[in-house]
């Protein structure tokens, strides 16, 4: 309990004078002293209550290990339990701010990869996406996609994917493709009608593969469709696996989405 006495300089500082000498707040002292961590010894006659020489060497110490990243309870430990072990509890805490820095690095590790795909889409080099797509496949081209739909909620769920895809993932991906644009053009080697049962499941199968890069509804599917057909790029793409596969493929699609209650003609991406 804090005692009486009479007052001089010597005698201590104000809580305002201690919070500036150890760098605290004069709420954080008060805080402090409320819970019995660090509390002023003596008392002025006027009745103001000081932190003696001891008292500041005892904050001092508290503010050390505070910014070692102690919590109240630990600090309380290492300075008033005789028994205490400070290098084991210094050593303990050193363990989890190890495992605190393997975290925060994952995480930064993580938002460099997102930052990255939301910039270039697909994290593969050139020459990796050549290998893995296919000769005729252009990179640059799939960069490019992001000057076209860098602002589209598809494009940022495109990106979320991509970073976290793994080589091995876009290679799974990239043979699903080809094996669904293989049987694509043998349905129409061998006449396929759309809008029957086996044109309707190819359908569903390219809408299923591609919206392993972000959710396609049969609204958007429409769209693809017609970008297949009219885009050189696509139309070329398709059309080299067989003569006249964009504009069947488009077909086929038109003929699901009426089946489903969706008027090609009119539909928008949604």
């Amino acid at each position: 309990m804090a005692s009486v006495i009479d007052f001089d300089i010597d005698d201590g500082v104000t809580v305002g004078a201690a919070a500036k000498l150890v760098g605290v707040t004069v709420r954080t002292l008060h805080h402090w002293d409320e819970i019995g961590l660090a509390s002023p010894s003596v008392r002025t006659t006027a009745g103001y209550r000081h932190y003696t020489e001891e008292d500041l060497q005892r904050l001092h110490r508290i503010v050390a290990y505070r910014e070692a990243g102690l919590g109240l309870d630990a600090v309380r430990e290492v300075l008033d339990d005789a028994t205490a072990e400070i290098g084991a509890t210094l050593r303990a805490q050193r363990a989890q701010l190890a495992e605190r820095i393997h975290d925060l690095q994952r995480l930064d590790d993580r938002l460099e990869r997102m930052t990255e795909a939301h910039e270039r889409g697909i994290l593969l080099s050139d020459e990796a996406q050549s290998e893995m797509f296919g000769a005729d496949w252009d990179a640059r081209r799939s960069r490019a996609a992001r000057t076209v739909w860098g602002d589209s909620p598809q494009w940022a769920q495109f990106a979320e994917r991509s970073a976290s895809r793994t080589r091995d993932q876009w290679q799974s991906l990239s043979a699903a493709m080809s094996t669904l644009q293989r049987d694509l053009g043998d349905a129409l080697d061998r006449d396929v009608v759309p809008g029957t049962p086996e044109a309707n499941g190819l359908v569903e199968r390219h809408r299923e593969v591609f919206s392993n890069f972000f959710p396609l509804t049969r609204q958007m599917q429409v769209c693809l469709g017609r970008m297949f057909e009219s885009d050189p790029g696509f139309s070329a793409h398709y059309d080299g696996i067989r003569a006249g596969l964009a504009s069947w493929f488009r077909q086929i699609i038109d003929e699901s989405a009426r089946a489903h209650g969706i008027d090609p003609d009119t539909a928008t991406w949604q």
